[in-house]
């Protein structure tokens, strides 16, 4: 760091700027609007001094935007109250109901569903404990279903939905929610907010851009309207095509189709023709898998596939034969290539969203990816001179939550009994090395065993690889210490206590109108 510069003696009218002033950002340009681009400006807008930095979107009317990311998971509290986000009014600029999980349909096995829950199991008090307590009573003759032992669970099924509870000692706590919305009304609200704050919106399109001759950084971007953009960073909200971080630097893609082999997906809204369900759903397809989002106004449909495996014209057909309601559009076309960026900070340009990585909305991750690049942007935020050793440090926690997510996800495809020649090719398929030492540690020991910085947690864990079919065949030695009769009646009392408070919950529809 340069030597800083002091002021004079006490009484003097000026002194000098601390050198260090000298790199701060003072300029910050956002390339793309959409749902990762004014997430970014909402919270750039929050963190920093508008008076000494300004920010700038460029965004056209013209492109479009994916659009899928109507799901989401807890983590969007933490975005949500950064920005100061009335929940309320949130909910009803976006057209949001509330969502206690995903259910998934057909995946282990035709005819099969199962829930992956936002709360916990058990009571309160029991964490990770629970899970060995079932499976003792499991191999000792218990013959139930897991998914009893959830009030998330048990709640999405009937309906219901209520706040969690602040007392940790009461089974309302072991409750988790999170939201559907309209992902382009999200945005829309997040402008008006943003631009309240006093971030500056460019229409146009990006068609030229000056770089640095010697360090490569990106000095100005100039649209087609004849506008230039000089910035000191850059984020790239560009969606999938990385306009920056990939058109302009070439940073490079790993590509993970070889592990997640959907390649496109046709959506379509439909009318709402049934009450709202607090929870995702996601059926399996001959070639892949359905989404099913309920929103106040309609429900969003999509089905991603693979596109070795089913036409264009097929998988359209498929899904709109597949629909509630009338459809309120004509079938919308997306191809994607699922990996990740090598890096999505380069130079003096940081992608998030799409433009870093894509990941199938399978887990309703989307959106969770888009403010944890955030969130960790805000921790590392850069000099002007964009410290190539903060840069590392960046790349390195974005690329192990992506990675721990993409395990999580090639679960659902390898653990199947479907027959369909694209599921019968996931079921044969090498593992990712993590993922596969996960696997064997539950099937031998029933322990899950995760890295403290995973995104998903061990009930999330615990719900999919039951809901896959696979069966431990031990469980922790300790909890041999409890008589299995008094194991048997513990869990008896908790499935009680969990059907007794479910049944008491209000429907959840009575939460939004």
């Amino acid at each position: 760091m340069p030597a800083a510069r002091f002021c004079g003696t006490q009484g003097e009218s000026s002194c000098d700027t601390l050198d260090v002033n000298e790199n701060r950002i003072r300029k910050i340009v956002i390339v793309g609007g959409g749902t990762a681009g004014w997430m970014t400006a909402a919270a750039l807008a929050q963190a920093v001094d508008l008076r000494q930095c300004s920010i700038q979107l460029v965004e056209s009317d013209d492109i479009g935007i994916i659009g899928v990311g109507e799901a989401t998971i807890p983590t969007i509290h933490w975005f949500n109250q950064i920005i100061g986000l009335d929940e309320r009014e949130f909910m009803r600029e976006t057209k949001a109901s509330f969502k206690l999980g995903i259910e998934f349909v057909d995946w282990a096995a035709p005819r099969q569903s199962y829930l992956h829950p936002f709360g916990r199991y058990g009571f309160p008090s029991d964490g990770i404990s629970f899970q060995h307590r079932w499976l003792k009573a499991r191999l000792d003759g218990l013959d139930d279903n897991f998914e009893d032992y959830s009030l998330n669970t048990v709640a999405a099924r009937a309906g219901k939905f209520q706040f969690p509870s602040n007392d940790p000692r009461s089974l309302m706590a072991t409750l988790g929610y999170a939201y559907h919305f309209d992902a382009s009304l999200y945005a829309r609200y997040l402008r008006a907010r943003s631009e309240a704050k006093g971030v500056r919106r460019h229409e146009g399109i990006v068609d030229n851009f000056d770089q640095h001759p010697e360090t490569g950084f990106i000095t100005a971007l100039h649209t087609n309207r004849g506008e230039t953009l000089i910035g000191d960073l850059f984020i790239d909200c560009s969606g999938l095509r990385g306009l920056l971080i990939e058109g302009v630097l070439k940073t490079g893609f790993e590509d993970w189709s070889h592990w997640l082999p959907c390649d496109r997906a046709v959506a379509v809204p439909c009318a709402k023709v049934s009450a709202l369900v607090p929870y995702t759903r996601a059926t399996a397809r001959e070639a892949g898998w359905q989404w099913r989002i309920p929103l106040q106004h309609r429900t969003g449909n999509g089905y991603v596939y693979s596109s070795r495996f089913i036409e264009d014209e097929a998988a359209a057909a498929t899904l709109l034969a597949n629909l509630d309601g009338p459809a309120l559009a004509d079938p919308r076309l997306i191809k994607f290539r699922t990996g990740r960026r090598r890096r999505a900070w380069n130079k003096n340009v940081v992608a998030i969203g799409l433009s870093s990585g894509f990941l199938e909305p399978l887990e309703s991750t989307s959106i969770h990816l888009i403010q944890s690049g955030i969130a960790k942007l805000l921790s590392l935020f850069p000099t002007r001179d964009c410290d190539a050793l903060t840069a590392e440090q960046y790349n390195r926690v974005v690329r192990t939550e992506i990675e721990g997510i993409k395990d999580f996800l090639v679960l659902h495809y390898h653990s199947t009994t479907r027959n369909e020649p694209m599921w019968a090719n996931c079921r044969k398929m090498p593992l990712p090395e993590d993922l596969e030492y996960k696997e064997q540690q539950f099937a031998r020991t029933g322990r899950i065993v995760l890295s403290t910085d995973e995104l998903f947690r061990d009930a999330s864990w615990f719900a999919v690889l039951l809901g896959q079919g696979h069966l431990p065949s031990d469980y922790n030695p300790l909890i041999d210490s409890i008589d299995a009769g008094e194991n048997l009646a513990y869990l008896r009392r908790i499935k009680s206590e969990i059907r007794a408070t479910a049944a008491k919950l209000p429907i959840h529809e009575s939460f939004l109108f």
